[in-house]
């Protein structure tokens, strides 16, 4: 009786002793047995946002008085200078046309019917090289800018012509007169973050004993100036 009660108990310690075993080994592998059959999955996903192009007048051109009168019989020039400042992020640049309310751009304030003519014909489409002479009394302007290579091509010339782009690009050599329709101006390619800058120069030359006559008053002309992202 005293062996099987002994056999027993050892039967039962070695069991107890296996299960023991078991639950340990269960409890070191089973975190690793967990994650592994977790299941995942993976999401990739992009954020836009739009950024449109603006441009504006960092600096509109202000209202321009001629250098002087001029007399009437005896002639004379007068000259007188604005500029605008263009602010744009657009990566392709602008483009800045003018144009002018009327045809002859300069009229006489007191009537409006009277009035200096515009320089060079109606048949010349780009400026003309220096400022020529005339027996009339006449108005035009030219363009400079702060980086040269934003004029458009109308307005550089070789020393000798106007309309000939990367060559002498001598200031206020290009003459042009007034127009009703936009006519361009500035061609810039790249942004102006920081500003552009453009100046117009006026000219209104009065020969010596005009013809036609210039009546004593006050003249005045009206411009416009247009500037489109590219």
């Amino acid at each position: 009786m005293k062996t099987l009660t002994r056999n027993l108990t050892h039967a039962l310690m070695v069991a107890t002793g296996g299960i023991l075993i078991a639950i340990m080994t269960f409890l070191v592998l089973e975190p690793t047995v967990s994650r592994g059959v977790v299941p995942s999955t993976t999401d990739v996903f992009t954020i836009r946002q739009q950024i449109t192009d603006e441009i504006s007048f960092l600096v509109p051109a202000a209202d321009v008085t001629m250098v002087g009168p001029i007399a009437g019989i005896t002639g004379g020039n007068a000259t007188g200078t604005t500029f605008a400042v263009i602010q744009t992020n657009s990566p392709t640049g602008y483009t800045m046309d003018i144009s002018f309310l009327n045809s002859p751009a300069m009229l006489g304030e007191t009537t409006g019917s009277i009035s200096i003519r515009n320089y060079g014909t109606s048949t010349a489409a780009e400026p003309t090289f220096a400022f020529t002479a005339s027996t009339s009394a006449l108005f035009a302007y030219t363009v400079s800018a702060s980086t040269t290579s934003d004029l458009d091509n109308s307005f550089r010339d070789n020393g000798t012509i106007c309309n000939v782009a990367n060559v002498t690009d001598a200031a206020n050599a290009c003459w042009k007169g007034p127009t009703t329709s936009n006519f361009r101006i500035i061609n810039r390619t790249t942004s102006a973050n920081s500003g552009a800058t453009t100046s117009i120069q006026f000219r209104v030359n009065v020969p010596n004993n005009p013809s036609p006559a210039v009546e004593e008053d006050f003249y005045t002309a009206t411009a416009t100036l247009t500037a489109v992202t590219q």
